[in-house]
């Protein structure tokens, strides 16, 4: 078996989100002077973390993020980056480039509530998970083909997973809960609604385990830009592929990194 963490990082803030606007796939917009600060935070807090692998989705304002926190660490700088079409936001169909309140009115008026409404040419949330699924394919048979893992020791912290003992792997606040030894890191910079889609699979489709006293409002909330949600993952290989054994949360939408931040005008 073979463990590694998994770091889910939203892009930092566009214009389009300080606006509340949709952006979706079609709109492909750069990052705000906030959003820039808010990837530098970010990369700074993150900054002594040595991730193995960097997934990025392929959109404008991921791929800044991504940039600005791996200038900012000292083991990453210069490290190439992977550009993942799966990692792209929910399509938002019409909606895109229009006011949520829009999308909310559209729903209503379809009689149906706005996390479960598909606009006119948008993706529905089924069609991001098997897009999110199809990269946990990917990730997965990378992460065993790049460390040739045949029966390799589970970290303590793993363990603690597998046996359900949340409590053992509480996280303490710091950049590197969940960080032990030589695990492998892997960094993955999305959008808002795709990690929600993530993390919903994750808790409710894959059981993973819970940190200690955790609310399910906290673990689905909106993920703020540049909020941070760690999974510590283990895997099994078999002769038909990599199988998940073992997934746990340690915490979802951190933003400790941005306390320091001027508040936008």
């Amino acid at each position: 078996m073979f463990t590694f963490t998994l770091t889910f990082i939203r892009h930092g803030e566009t214009q389009y989100n300080r606006d509340k606007l949709l952006q979706g796939q079609g709109v492909d917009t750069t990052l705000s002077e906030t959003g820039v600060q808010q990837g530098e935070a970010v990369g700074r807090y993150l900054s002594d973390i040595k991730f193995c692998k960097v997934f990025v989705s392929n959109l404008q304002r991921a791929v800044q993020t991504a940039e600005l926190i791996l200038r900012n660490n000292i083991h990453c700088s210069g490290m190439e980056m992977f550009l993942e079409p799966l990692l792209r936001e929910r399509g938002f169909g019409i909606a895109e480039g229009r006011h949520k309140q829009d999308l909310k009115n559209m729903a209503n008026a379809s009689g149906q509530s706005g996390r479960d409404y598909t606009p006119p040419g948008g993706e529905t949330l089924d069609q991001v998970k098997l897009r999110f699924k199809n990269f946990l394919q990917v990730l997965f048979k990378q992460m065993l083909d790049m460390h040739g893992v045949s029966g390799q020791e589970i970290s303590s912290v793993a363990q603690s997973a597998n046996d359900g003992a949340s409590s053992d792997i509480s996280p303490s606040g710091l950049a590197s809960d969940g960080l032990h030894g030589d695990s492998a890191h892997v960094l993955v910079v999305s959008h808002g609604a795709y990690i929600r889609v993530a993390i919903r699979h994750l808790v409710e489709d894959l059981k993973c385990g819970l940190p200690a006293g955790e609310k399910m409002s906290q673990l689905f909330s909106p993920c703020p830009n540049t909020g941070i949600s760690r999974f510590v993952v283990t895997l099994s290989r078999t002769k038909s592929g990599p199988v998940l054994s073992a997934v746990h949360c340690l915490f979802t939408n951190r933003k400790d990194h941005l306390q320091n931040l001027p508040d936008p005008e």
